[in-house]
């Protein structure tokens, strides 16, 4: 094995120019600590580790601060590394074999003269509901102090914290040490400067070894998890301690908990079919279901966040960064909408849930779990 490999040979093997080696240089990425005998800069044994691993994850479609932050991490060695870029190739390869396999049968559509809507085109092609929805997150979600106060506090002592479909960053708590996964490239784009370095990955494959955290915590996303089961029992693997805040739909009367379900949208009840039970998410994780009241005046507009305002239901920002509207498609959605503003302006929506008014909290089945 050689000693030393010289940056354009480094070139020649990786198929990236030299410039962009230059680069990596400049910016203390890899840098070349070796020295060939007519006296060039040279990448050593440990470099040559490190650029695979700089290369790989940029392949993958990290941007390059967020690989500086996951090739300095101590607690990573080269093996880690493996595992984690060979999971999330697998993931990366079975994308694109669905992409494939869209493409192939939107032509064979095509061919028969047959037109797909643009709801089926986005649905075949498989793409992430967060990265149809994702851009509108910055207006109206953000972390709540009063849901934050009940997830950290259940965090317990953990200083290490994986954060399992952490979107752009909301409920991550600032005084631990917290590492993100998000499958989403829109969402991680959006992730404020200094926050947590992401990995893009999915719940049902996290790349990381057995107990590498103090504590996995997922906060509203079990519901898009292709496998809710297979993602909890990864959180388990990975973390002695798992914290969940996510929703109740098995309770009796469920859909009657909320007047926007109720009256306004009953095929919300069809985004939940075959949706696992309260005791089959507290069963996978070995733990407790703990209720969380919804205050009135919700800093983080998730679905049921307005249930004392309507009238944000009709803004178009609201609904677009709630998954709920884009799942039950347009003409459920304007259905609704239609509907609500009638009976704002006529005072029924007011005399149907006057009880609302003196609650300054409202039980709408979100739960948080821990194990």
């Amino acid at each position: 094995m050689e000693e030393h490999i010289t940056v354009g040979r480094a070139a020649e093997l990786t198929g990236v120019t030299v410039r962009t080696l230059h680069h990596y240089d400049r910016i203390g990425l890899v840098q070349p600590s070796a020295r060939t005998a007519a006296g060039y800069r040279a990448y050593s044994a440990a470099d040559v580790e490190r650029l695979r691993e700089v290369l790989a994850y940029r392949r993958l479609g990290f941007g390059l601060r967020e690989i500086a932050a996951l090739v300095d991490d101590p607690a990573t060695d080269a093996v880690a590394h493996l595992r984690r870029l060979r999971g999330l190739t697998l993931e990366q390869r079975d994308r694109d074999d669905a992409m494939a396999r869209a493409i192939d049968s939107e032509l064979r559509a095509r061919a028969m003269g047959i037109r797909t809507t643009p709801e089926e085109q986005l649905k075949v092609f498989g793409a992430q509901l967060y990265d149809t929805i994702g851009a509108a997150y910055p207006a109206t979600r953000s972390t709540d102090p009063r849901i934050a106060a009940r997830i950290w506090d259940a965090l317990g002592d953990a200083r290490t914290v994986l954060n399992v479909g952490a979107g752009t960053g909301s409920y991550e708590p600032p005084d631990r040490e917290v590492t993100a996964v998000e499958p989403s490239a829109v969402m991680r784009a959006q992730r404020p400067a200094g926050a947590a370095p992401c990995v893009a990955a999915s719940a049902e494959n996290l790349p990381f070894a057995d107990q590498s955290f103090d504590v996995a915590m997922a906060v509203s996303t079990v519901h898009h998890w292709r496998d809710p089961a297979a993602g909890l029992r990864e959180m388990r693997r990975v973390a002695r301690r798992v914290v969940v805040f996510t929703y109740d739909a098995g309770a009796p009367g469920w859909l009657e908990r909320f007047w926007l379900t109720r009256d306004y949208l009953p095929e919300f009840a069809d985004l939940l079919v075959g949706w696992p039970s309260l005791a089959d998410l507290t069963g996978t994780i070995g733990g407790r279901a703990e209720p969380v009241l919804v205050p009135w005046d919700c800093a983080d507009g998730f679905f049921e966040a307005y249930w004392r305002r309507p009238q944000a239901y009709l803004e178009e920002p609201v609904r677009r960064a709630v998954s709920v509207w884009t799942r039950v498609g347009p003409e459920a959605e304007q259905r609704a909408v239609r509907m609500l503003r009638d009976d704002l302006a006529s005072g029924r929506w007011a005399e149907r849930n006057r009880d609302l008014v003196a609650l300054d909290a409202a039980e709408l089945g979100l739960r948080l779990l821990v194990a």
